[in-house]
C-alpha cells in the first residue's frame, strides 16, 4: 500500500507545526479552483482521477528560495511527468506577478494565484501578510504584488484525491528532488 510505503521511508511529515487544521496523510482534498498565471480558471476536479499532483506552496514569486524551488521543479518536470504527476505551485501572488515569474525563469508548470489565502487555508498552510517587491524583468522594473504570504509546504495528492505525502519543513532548493525520490520509491502513478 502506498501510504505504508511512504511511512516506511520516513519521508512523511505530518502536522510538524501543530496546526490542527492542516490536512493529514489519508485526508481527501476538498475541491477548489483558482486563477492561474494566464488569468484562466484551474479546477482540481478537472484533473482528479487522471494524474497525481504535487501541490507546493511558496511565499513569494521572484525571491531567492522561491526561485530556486520553482527552477528545480522546472528542471525535474520531465522526470515527474513520467510518473503521471502534474506540478502546481501556489502563492499569494496576483496573476500578473505570476506571469512575470514564469517568464523570467521559463517555468513550465501551473502557477496558481491565492491572494486571499483560500487554498492555503484549505490545506492548513500558515499565512502571513502579503506585500510587494520590485524586480527587473526584460530590462524593466516591475512591481510584484501578493495578497498573502504562505509558508513553504509541499503535498502529494493521489489520483484518488487523497493526501499521500506532506512536508512542512521544505528545503526550497531540493524540494523537487525529495518529491521525485518519494514518488519513485512509492511508484505514485
Amino acid at each position: 500500500m502506498l501510504l505504508v510505503t511512504l511511512l516506511a521511508f520516513g519521508t512523511v511529515m505530518v502536522n510538524a507545526q501543530g496546526n490542527n487544521s492542516a490536512l493529514k496523510v489519508g485526508d481527501k482534498v476538498a475541491d477548489f479552483s483558482a486563477i492561474d498565471a494566464d488569468g484562466k480558471s484551474w479546477n482540481l476536479a478537472d484533473v482528479l482521477g487522471e494524474k497525481s499532483l504535487v501541490i507546493y506552496f511558496y511565499p513569494a514569486a521572484m525571491t531567492g528560495g522561491c526561485t530556486k524551488q520553482a527552477c528545480s521543479y522546472r528542471d525535474n518536470l520531465g522526470s515527474l511527468e513520467k510518473f503521471g504527476v502534474e506540478v502546481i505551485g501556489v502563492s499569494g501572488d496576483y496573476p500578473e506577478s505570476l506571469r512575470y515569474f514564469r517568464k523570467a525563469h521559463n517555468l513550465n508548470f501551473t502557477l496558481l494565484s491565492d491572494p486571499e489565502g483560500k487554498i492555503a487555508k484549505l490545506f492548513g498552510v500558515p499565512l502571513r501578510k502579503g506585500g510587494e517587491i520590485v524586480r527587473e524583468v526584460d530590462g524593466k522594473q516591475v512591481k510584484l504584488k501578493r495578497g498573502t504570504t504562505a509558508s513553504r509546504w509541499t503535498f502529494i495528492i493521489g489520483k484518488n484525491n487523497k493526501v499521500l505525502y506532506i512536508n512542512q519543513s521544505v528545503k526550497a532548493a531540493t524540494d523537487s528532488e525529495q518529491v521525485l525520490e518519494v514518488i519513485g520509491k512509492a511508484a505514485v502513478h
